[in-house]
């Protein structure tokens, strides 16, 4: 599927050729299994599939927040304000919003505060050098407290981009992370426990 160009540098992983095939990959920053995948990607199948020329395969990054897990939506939100700040800065975030997600899970966040869970991905997103700004990144997630009478349930400034994310995995039919799709058609036999060799083995026959 396309990719709109709003996200087309930090989404795109890799970039194939003219005529490539494409690799969505759908992936929850709190989920322990997108987590294998994504390092999998980035340390070993990205890199051998960028050694190829030219380049058979388009690879994206696809949001797929699992609302059973609270704060993934949060996550997900601060890592599309990083884009619109700095978007060569989304793949570096979201190794470190994985490499940190323990920190977000049920038990880590229960007491905090929506406010408080912000404030510590616009840090993380400075310490990494995803962005220079952490106050720019809380500018982006910023909601006005209101009473009750007066609040509007507008968002912040990424709720739009989340929102589209969500209806394109929903209209993809993708219920949980990770999953893949390739060329269009989702394989629910890609696991991410998989090494370098068996991704070759599944990816070669294709291209």
């Amino acid at each position: 599927m396309a990719l709109a160009p709003a996200y087309a540098i930090g989404h795109k992983l890799l970039s194939g050729s003219s005529g490539a095939h494409t690799l969505e990959v759908f992936l929850d920053y709190t989920c322990p299994f997108s987590a294998k995948i994504w390092r999998m990607l980035q340390g070993q199948v990205l890199p051998w599939l960028g050694s190829l020329s030219p380049a058979p395969v388009t690879v994206i990054f696809r949001h797929q927040v699992q609302p059973w897990h609270p704060s993934s939506t949060l996550l997900h939100e601060a890592s599309l304000a990083v884009e619109k700040i700095n978007p060569q800065g989304f793949a570096l975030y979201s190794s470190a919003l994985f490499d940190k997600q323990c920190e977000y899970f049920d038990e880590a966040t229960v007491s905090l505060s929506r406010t408080e869970i912000y404030r510590q991905l616009a840090q993380l997103a400075t310490s990494v050098n995803a962005v220079d700004d952490k106050l720019a990144v809380l500018q982006m997630l910023d909601i006005q407290q209101a009473d009750a009478a007066d609040a509007k349930n507008v968002g912040n400034a990424v709720t739009d981009d989340l929102k589209y994310h969500i209806k394109l995995a929903r209209a993809q039919g993708i219920h949980v992370s990770p999953t893949v799709v390739f060329d269009g058609i989702r394989d629910d036999g890609v696991s991410s426990s998989w090494g370098l060799d068996q991704w070759k083995a599944w990816l070669e026959p294709k291209l």
